[in-house]
């Protein structure tokens, strides 16, 4: 056997080990969508241009989909109970990119490449567009078919303890460094006032603010969010260098300016301050380089729970609105309305509230959504 057969041979047999493993990697569209990576891309770069909060739209919607039964694109589905729908998710941007992507690649290689990949590379392709530095994404998932607000609750919270999240974390197989550099993307991120304006007036319930805002720093999120004020108003998480991916985020920790309560937990907690001052290269400790750890940390998060070979599906979904005429929508789950004619309100609701899986479920969607499910009971209870 010559040398050439012997290659073709040894990457062939690598190719069904990984396949058999369930594994993705690099390359993995060479020969069947060679263009994926340069769509993806161009989608990404039109959106952010258009629209600088896309990016991190994206690299959020990435992180929460991967959190919630692994990085299978569940999060794109539609339903009325569906991860979409949950509380979490409810101000997640940038659906309309990865949807976009999908109609290019179905029409340059229809059926190959699965909403779960291009998410993964938009997320990538987020990041470079606001500055930071490029890495190989390994492809190859599958998308899944499950997508439930319930499964939610595996999301780490704004506000929840270091020890909570370092634990919910380690149950993805992420260890403490991967939790203080993905907290990294807030470097890019914005927070609605909502979520952390607790901290400023009243943090558990001592009528004054959170004692580990420093106070020069106070004035500004008070004046961003006043008392009772929009708490829809959305406030940049990196005050150091708004929309530009980089460690001044860590910076911030440090001088005590983190803006969500779980950041600044990454500075009041020793071993995590100890990660935050090896990226900002303090005398004495091994550093760390952002942009490789963050890289390094997002091929590790998008391995979680893997749907690859024959688990899940490569998602093609077409669907009918509600006046019977068919719609592409190729990121979302297959859904068919049995109704060609809108239905009437009353009907509407109680199908939203039959749809539901249960009375908990309703505690993890959209604000609107459980105004909806709260209406459909009392309309239940006038029949």
């Amino acid at each position: 056997m010559d040398s050439r057969k012997s290659i073709l041979l040894v990457v062939f047999l690598a190719t069904l080990i990984t396949l058999a493993l369930g594994q993705t990697r690099v390359g993995f569209y060479r020969t069947s969508c060679p263009r994926v990576e340069t769509i993806v891309q161009t989608a990404v770069r039109s959106a952010v241009n258009s629209n600088p909060t896309i990016a991190p739209g994206l690299l959020r919607m990435f992180f929460h989909d991967c959190f919630v039964n692994g990085c299978d694109a569940s999060i794109l589905i539609d339903g009325a109970s569906s991860e979409k729908t949950a509380l979490p998710n409810s101000l997640l941007r940038g659906f309309e990119v990865i949807d976009a992507a999908k109609t290019q690649l179905e029409t340059a290689c229809p059926g190959v490449v699965s909403c779960a990949d291009i998410l993964a590379l938009a997320a990538r392709d987020s990041v470079v567009q606001t500055g930071g530095a490029s890495w190989q994404v390994p492809l190859g998932r599958r998308d899944g078919l499950v997508s439930r607000a319930s499964d939610t609750a595996s999301l780490p919270g704004f506000n929840e303890p270091i020890n909570a999240l370092i634990t919910k974390f380690a149950d993805k197989n992420l260890n403490t460094q991967d939790l203080v550099t993905l907290s990294g993307a807030h470097t890019i991120g914005t927070a609605a006032c909502v979520l952390f304006s607790y901290r400023l007036y009243n943090y558990n319930n001592t009528n004054g603010p959170d004692p580990t805002i420093d106070p020069s720093f106070l004035p500004t999120l008070r004046n961003l969010c006043p008392n009772g004020g929009d708490g829809t108003r959305r406030v940049t998480l990196d005050t150091g260098s708004v929309g530009n991916f980089d460690n001044s985020y860590y910076r911030n920790l440090r001088n005590r300016r983190g803006v969500l309560e779980s950041d600044a937990a990454l500075w009041n907690n020793p071993a995590t301050q100890t990660l935050v001052n090896r990226f900002l290269g303090i005398r004495g400790l091994a550093g760390l380089r952002f942009n490789v750890e963050f890289g390094r940390s997002m091929v590790k998060m998008g391995n979680i729970e893997l749907k690859t070979g024959s688990q899940g599906e490569i998602r093609r979904g077409k669907r009918k609105n509600e006046t019977g005429a068919i719609r592409r929508s190729n990121c979302c789950a297959e859904v068919i309305y049995t109704e060609v004619k809108p239905a009437p309100f009353k009907e509407k609701i109680v199908g939203i509230y039959k749809n539901l899986d249960d009375a908990s479920t309703t505690n993890h969607v959209n604000p609107m959504v459980r105004a909806d499910v709260e209406e459909a009971k009392n309309l239940e209870n006038t029949k």
